[in-house]
């Protein structure tokens, strides 16, 4: 029975040793995407820790929503359909959703007890600018700085691990003394087969399991047992009591990461503002062009008019030929300005595409379209009322720098306990239990013959508890015939401490100024959407005023092109009035684009453009998104 027990010991020390995912079935790996060919083995538990994860190629194909909108050469966009393409082809879009994957691998590195690396948290403005990355929860903002890292965790390794050893040796050493070996030169054979299993936990302790085992035979007859086996079966807890003990302590990167896994959901979402907004600035930018276009050519046309009429005119000798030369220099003035104004659009189609694609202008299709607004600008008659109070708290419930800002600061108290822990002196409890066996043959090697008695040197008689076999040598192990216990404590006290001391004031001063930042960024928010509801109305009313100044133009053109016709003016007042009249409804249209324009830095400054283009977060994520396209106007808009 008590053999039983042994091999029954033995059985759950191989269980306990083996990796957690010995005998289950791999699961699919939520971290990371897989190929189709990895396909799970009967080995995969065992080998899928030391598998790389597999990250897909960077896919530049377009969306086939950018297809769908193309029809005869022209790219119809509505609003709508323009902020779509930006969330499933935008670059900068693209990008940033690797924000996701390398939060959950810092937060795979802070499980297994490494030194986060912390998220990148710059985002895009729509255009790159090559400004460099600054991180949120890495080393650089407390953690592993300032002698951190070490006895706090960074040195720590949650992943168990196994070890092993295999090693034959010989040795022969001369003896100056024969009395304890019995000859002059003593041979060794070791073979040596040893296993540990170590791991750590979050309250700092380590437990560590040693079997060992060393097989020994020499050439000597005064040992009873030879050769023979020497085992030990060694348990090992050391437990930090002051320095680098508590669940707080060295959980808190595990902490840390989890925080900048929600990080990188603001971080996301900042980038879809920043692509959003510059989107629909865009794309209003372009309408009011067109608009711009369709001014200037009405300005040709009225200009040709005028021309061909005082030509008519001069001919019949009712107009004196320099009136021609007028009519001339006018047109030309305005075709001018339509080039002008047919280059401006081209230029903003050329942007805009290369905004909602993905491979830019190589698509021969998307480079030769021309692209089609189909929603006008918009301008409302009465502007809803919303008090500036309501705006700011809008504004600090929905921006997310400023939730990054505030998962900084928490970030930064969380690793400020570990800096906090480092005052403490270095108190470590230490125990061990060990069990002992040793088990061999009977020694049969014979010594020398004796000079005076002329009989054999013959080993002594060795004790049956220690012959036998391996099964021996479990037995002596886990009947704990030879057991060994220690117990302590290990103390270092450092005398003056100064460097800790140094590294908590210098932690505690960048949060202090971590926090003054955040009430800062407030208060800037608060400007800003001052700003921008200023900017509304600011708008608003040159808007009207453009749209009172054009209607007076074309009264006064009218009323002036009347009075031509009886002769009661001059062509060169007519000219004037229709350079007037383009120059108001050029601003008219300027007026409706830095109107829009306002709104969308108002929806910018308050955290709202997402929502007031109906953008659903988790569909943006993915880069799916299931709005269907706006079907084409049954009559395309004026180009």
């Amino acid at each position: 029975m008590k053999q039983l027990q042994s091999y029954v010991a033995v059985l759950c020390v191989i269980l306990a040793a083996a990796p957690p995912s010995f005998g289950q079935t791999p699961g699919p790996d939520p971290r990371g995407p897989q190929l189709d060919t990895e396909r799970p083995h009967w080995y995969s538990g065992i080998t899928q820790p030391y598998r790389a994860r597999t990250v897909p190629p960077v896919n530049v194909s377009n969306s086939s929503r950018i297809d769908g909108l193309l029809r005869a050469g022209n790219l119809y966009l509505s609003l709508s359909d323009a902020i779509a393409l930006a969330l499933e082809n935008n670059l900068d879009v693209e990008v940033e959703r690797y924000e996701f994957s390398i939060a959950e691998a810092d937060l795979l590195r802070a499980r297994a007890g490494g030194a986060i690396q912390g998220i990148p948290t710059n985002v895009l403005s729509g255009v790159p600018s090559g400004a460099g990355f600054s991180l949120l929860g890495s080393s650089s903002t407390g953690l592993g700085a300032n002698g951190a890292a070490g006895p706090l965790g960074a040195g720590l390794s949650y992943d168990p691990a196994i070890t092993g050893t295999l090693n034959f040796g010989h040795t022969t050493a001369p003896q100056a003394n024969t009395v304890t070996s019995g000859t002059p030169a003593l041979v060794t054979l070791n073979k040596t087969a040893n296993i540990g299993y170590s791991q750590t936990f979050p309250t700092g302790g380590t437990v560590a399991l040693a079997y060992n085992n060393v097989v020994q035979e020499q050439n000597s007859f005064r040992s009873t047992v030879n050769p023979f086996t020497n085992s030990s079966l060694d348990l090992t807890l050391t437990q930090p009591l002051l320095q680098g003990f508590g669940l707080a302590l060295n959980n808190r990167t595990i902490r840390i990461a989890k925080n900048n896994v929600r990080a990188a959901d603001y971080v996301f979402r900042q980038q879809l503002i920043n692509s959003v907004a510059n989107v629909v600035q865009l794309y209003w930018n372009l309408v009011a062009a067109i608009s711009t276009v369709g001014v200037r050519t009405q300005a040709v046309s009225v200009a040709q008019k005028l021309y061909d009429d005082n030509q008519k005119q001069v001919e019949i000798g009712t107009l004196a030929p320099i009136e021609v030369v007028r009519a001339e220099a006018q047109l030309a003035t305005a075709q001018q300005d339509l080039v002008v104004a047919q280059s401006s659009v081209l230029q903003l189609e050329t942007v805009l595409k290369s905004a909602l694609s993905r491979n830019g202008l190589a698509s021969p299709s998307v480079l030769e379209a021309h692209v089609v607004p189909t929603d006008p600008i918009r301008v409302p008659e009465i502007e809803a009322i919303q008090p500036v109070q309501d705006l700011v708290s809008k504004a600090l419930d929905n921006r997310p720098d400023l939730a990054q800002s505030r998962i900084q600061i928490d970030n930064s108290e969380i690793a400020l306990t570990g800096t906090r822990n480092a005052m403490l002196p270095t108190l470590n409890g230490i125990a061990d239990v060990r069990s002992n066996a040793l088990v061999g043959s009977q020694n049969t090697v014979i010594g020398p013959v004796s000079n005076q008695t002329g009989l054999l040197q013959v080993p002594p008689i060795a004790d049956p508890f220690f012959l036998g076999g391996y099964g021996s040598v479990l037995g002596q192990l886990f009947g704990r015939n030879f057991p060994t216990y220690s117990i302590g404590l290990n103390l270092v006290i450092p005398l003056r401490n100064r460097a800790a001391q140094a590294n908590l004031a210098t932690a505690t001063l960048n949060l202090r100024q971590n926090q003054l930042l955040v009430q800062r960024q407030i208060n800037q928010i608060r400007v800003d959407v001052q700003n921008a509801l200023t900017a509304v109305n600011q708008a608003r009313a040159q808007y009207q005023a453009a749209v009172k100044g054009r209607v007076l133009q074309e009264q006064t053109l009218d009323a002036d092109q009347k009075k031509l016709a009886l002769g009661a003016t001059t062509v060169y007042q007519v000219i004037q009035d229709q350079r007037d009249l383009t120059t108001a409804a050029a601003a008219e249209v300027t007026a409706q684009a830095t109107y829009a324009g306002a709104r969308v830095q108002l929806d910018v400054a308050t955290g709202s453009t997402l929502a007031d283009n109906n953008v659903e977060f988790e569909e943006a994520k993915a880069g799916h998104i299931s709005r269907v396209p706006s079907p084409p106007p049954a009559v395309p808009p004026d180009r």
